[in-house]
């Protein structure tokens, strides 16, 4: 790691918080959610509405979609794109949405407030630069095979070209287990803040690819102190076009959220973040759980 000159902790005062709208990853706990692909302006819409009615922080949705097969569902491109800045603009969240051309990066800034690279595309280093010169946000997913060094270099490009608004995101790493998707590395979020000043989110749809498990893996990213997770929500997941598996209805969403906030409650208190104000919302914490477990009963 000695070529890195941008990304590591060396010689930089703090850690980087990046804005998104109104929105500062690298201070508290985001939640990006939304469907893996925009589909229509009514799903699109809805969905975005039923995010921020439980909590979330800013919209995500597919306009350009890399499938393994060339006769899925690939996106609904520019069209996509305009649907998702309503669906941004009536909720007042911000949009992020993945860019696969490195043609294409301009103008798809004209409608959204941060791009994604994807995991595929992790290792594109035109992609990444022309990234790195538009200036806006970019959440940098790591390579289904790649190691912690491999995701650092690539954000250093980005990072190169003047841009210093880069969010690292683990999404899982390809290895032998079969029975999820992937393999969620959360080791990786506590080795990212040994080394980087960058916030570092995790996407546990991806990560599992199994809806069962998605909230653990959500609750267990925020205890390995992670700045936010990304998580597939669809408004009828039975009719999503990608990834139905992985996608969570919105009612299951806003139970997982719950838990979010009860989750974030205690850690702050034992980590010993404004022992003041966590001391007044003990009892507040003490009826929230009693309340979560009258309702599994």
């Amino acid at each position: 790691m000695e070529k890195l000159k941008l990304t590591l902790q060396d010689g930089h005062i703090g850690k980087t918080t990046v804005p998104i709208g109104s929105v500062r990853v690298g201070e508290g706990f985001v939640i990006i959610a939304g469907p893996c692909s925009v589909e229509s302006e009514k799903q699109m819409i809805c969905t975005a509405i039923k995010v921020k009615e439980a909590g979330a922080d800013i919209l995500r949705g597919g306009a350009f979609k890399p499938r393994t097969s060339p006769y899925d569902f690939q996106g609904l491109g520019l069209k996509g794109l305009k649907i998702l800045k309503k669906a941004g603009k009536e909720t007042g969240l911000p949009v992020v949405t993945e860019v696969l051309d490195p043609r294409d990066v301009f103008w798809v800034t004209e409608y959204v407030d941060m791009i994604q690279i994807g995991a595929r595309n992790m290792q594109n280093f035109t992609l990444l630069k022309e990234v790195g010169r538009s200036g806006k946000p970019v959440l940098l997913k790591r390579g289904m095979t790649s190691t912690l060094n491999e995701l650092l270099n690539c954000a250093e490009y980005i990072l190169s070209e003047g841009n210093p608004n880069v969010i690292l995101c683990e999404r899982g790493i390809r290895t032998f287990e079969t029975y999820t998707r992937n393999t969620l590395d959360l080791s990786i979020i506590p080795s990212i803040r040994e080394l980087s000043h960058l916030p570092i989110i995790v996407d546990p749809s991806h990560g599992t690819g199994r809806l069962s498990l998605i909230e653990a893996m959500s609750l267990a990213s925020l205890a390995a102190g992670a700045d936010g997770i990304m998580v597939e929500v669809h408004w009828r997941p039975c009719e999503a076009l990608c990834d139905r598996d992985q996608a969570m209805p919105p009612e299951m969403f806003s139970m997982m959220m719950n838990k979010i906030r009860l989750m974030k409650k205690m850690i702050n208190k034992i980590r010993g973040v404004d022992l003041r104000s966590i001391k007044n919302e003990d009892n507040h914490i003490e009826m929230e759980t009693k309340s979560f477990s009258s309702h599994a009963g």
